[in-house]
């Protein structure tokens, strides 16, 4: 038991003294980025970011071709001309979150040849599948498995967001398609992200958001 293993124990004490405490930087906004960049073929450097809770997905995106340099709380990710297929499984940390399966499936959807995700820590995991595939992406789904035939290209269409990590997906899509896509019901990306659209467009990309 202890630190380190799958339990902890607390024992509760009569009176608790303050403290100060830091937030560790959060891996999915970190990750989301780092697949932005390698979607796009741009480079990025991802601030606040520790490279250890994002190396299981770093070693995806080497595999796919990107390339990552590491330093203490800095991430710089170059992404790849062509973009390798790669399998990957969710797992819990410090294995492929399944908080980026959904992004990692836009980038695959890109990407050269066929790539296998499962999904092994939720149910009904793939509901964004039917999003991606209006903008052209080839997704197959077997259970807790998709199966993506990457395309040369997807295009721009009017998409519907389920969920928080559906409507990063969406995004990361848009960013490679042709022409403008529309992403709807985007509220839940104010769960899980502060002013995406403006971070992205510090990077380069024409995106904005609008009332309905």
């Amino acid at each position: 038991e202890g630190e380190g293993t799958d339990t902890i124990t607390i024992n509760g004490v009569e009176t608790l003294r303050p403290c100060t405490h830091t937030v560790i930087p959060d891996r999915i906004e970190a990750g989301t980025f780092m697949i932005g960049a390698a979607i796009t073929g741009g480079t990025i450097q991802v601030q606040n970011c520790r490279p250890t809770h994002v190396a299981a997905l770093t070693e995806k995106l080497r595999a796919a071709g990107a390339k990552i340099w590491e330093e203490n709380e800095k991430v710089v990710i170059t992404g790849p001309k062509v973009i390798e297929s790669v399998d990957i499984k969710t797992m819990p940390y410090p294995g492929f979150p399944t908080d980026l399966q959904a992004q990692f499936m836009a980038l695959m959807s890109v990407a050269r040849g066929w790539s296998m995700i499962r999904e092994t820590i939720f149910e009904n995991r793939f509901i964004h599948v039917s999003e991606l595939k209006r903008m052209g992406a080839d997704i197959e789904i077997n259970a807790s498995q998709a199966l993506v035939k990457g395309r040369e290209e997807l295009f721009s269409a009017p998409v519907m967001a389920t969920d928080l990590r559906a409507s990063a997906s969406l995004i990361l899509a848009a960013l490679v398609a042709k022409g403008r896509t529309e992403v709807h019901r985007i509220y839940h990306l104010d769960r899980g992200y502060e002013a995406i659209e403006d971070k992205f467009r510090g990077l380069g990309a024409t995106m904005w958001r609008e009332k309905a």
